[in-house]
């Protein structure tokens, strides 16, 4: 039978992996869209979505370290 602490390391590393892959697709793909109708300001979009894949990577990391922390 699977243990419960099994059980929610594999829940935290799957939704903590899917959600900010979710987000970073997001980010890129409305970047790009947004300096294809712009292009002039894409020095202002791409620092912009810079931090903001910073930010979705983070949701990652926070939830490898929950996962280490229930081992």
């Amino acid at each position: 039978m699977l243990d419960i602490a099994v059980l929610a390391k594999a829940l935290a590393i799957a939704l903590g992996a899917v959600a900010p892959a979710l987000a970073i697709g997001m980010i890129g793909s409305k970047a790009v869209e947004a300096i294809g109708r712009n292009p002039e300001s894409a020095g202002a979009v791409r620092t912009a979505m810079i931090l903001a894949l910073g930010f979705a990577e983070a949701v990652a990391i926070y939830a490898l370290v929950i996962a280490l922390i229930i081992k």
